[in-house]
């Protein structure tokens, strides 16, 4: 054990639903860091810069929610490839000469796909709904498995641009497909996949459409279910919730700041309470 002073947080705005206080301090409790923690910060993209400059030698790690991901890439004095390529960090790790930035939303998604059961996917189509900051992690993680095509369902053609290059520059062949196109049925009944990056109430007009693919992951966990869970319980998918990606990003920001493995089933227990719909963590039943 040690009780070696050491702080992180995590940044965002609204702040206080985040659930990764309890994932940071169940790790550093079983990691025997006593010394060490955790805490939300309210701050916007605008703020970031400053606030992140002013802190002291003891911060060693930062969470970076939305709407700051951008200017957490860009305040870094260092970026890996992978950060720079989805265009944003969630991840700021103390360094000799600075911050580094580091994108483990991709490790996030791929994690929950694996928890679900999510078989080989080499060479399959998949489909992405939504065009923002999530949707860019989640094509490197899908490019990553091997998919090989993605469909990149949004409302808005021009503003889903840079979202496609982003998938383009990972190797995949993606097309844009209008929300309320009459084949978008047909196209995820034809998926191995289906990644969802939108709020509840965006998904919920073609929840049924979506739902005709046989494995849904809903980046959401909060409120839950989500229209688009209920009507992929109904339809028969396979289904995993925003959860799953929420702990499986945390495991690589753990590791990066404390520098030891990640005690993944003491952060999975510290959001794991009674009653809580197991689909939610990537233990999703097939109905």
């Amino acid at each position: 054990m040690t009780d070696e002073r050491r702080r992180a947080a995590v940044l965002g705005s609204p702040i206080e639903h985040s659930r990764s206080p309890a994932l940071h301090l169940a790790a550093y409790a079983a990691l025997g860091l006593r010394g060490w923690t955790y805490e939300r910060i309210e701050c916007d993209g605008t703020r970031l810069p400053e606030l992140v400059a002013s802190l002291g030698d003891e911060w060693i790690g930062l969470s970076v929610t939305m709407p700051g991901k951008v200017a957490a890439l860009e305040f870094a004095s260092e970026r890996t490839d992978r950060a720079v390529a989805v265009g944003s960090a969630n991840t700021l790790v103390r360094t000799a000469t600075g911050w580094r930035a580091d994108c483990t939303d991709i490790d996030g998604v791929i994690g929950a796909l694996r928890d679900g059961g999510l078989g080989d996917v080499t060479g399959r189509a998949a489909v992405v709904v939504g065009a923002g900051g999530t949707a860019r992690p989640a094509l490197l993680a899908l490019a990553e498995l091997g998919v090989r095509e993605v469909a990149l369902v949004a409302r808005d053609a021009g503003r889903a641009e840079p979202t496609l290059a982003c998938g383009t520059g990972a190797g995949l062949d993606t097309t844009f497909v209008p929300m309320d196109s009459p084949d978008l049925a047909e196209r995820c009944a034809a998926s191995a996949v289906l990644v969802s990056t939108v709020p509840a109430v965006g998904a919920a007009p073609v929840a049924a459409a979506l739902a005709r693919a046989p494995f849904v992951l809903d980046a959401i966990y909060d409120p839950w279910p989500t229209p688009l869970a209920t009507a992929a319980e109904r339809s028969g998918a396979v289904l995993v919730g925003g959860l799953a990606m929420l702990v499986n990003q945390a495991y690589g920001q753990v590791e990066q700041f404390t520098g030891m493995p990640a005690p993944r089933e003491a952060m999975r227990a510290a959001i794991t309470t009674p009653g809580i719909d197991p689909q939610l963590l990537g233990n999703p039943q097939k109905h």
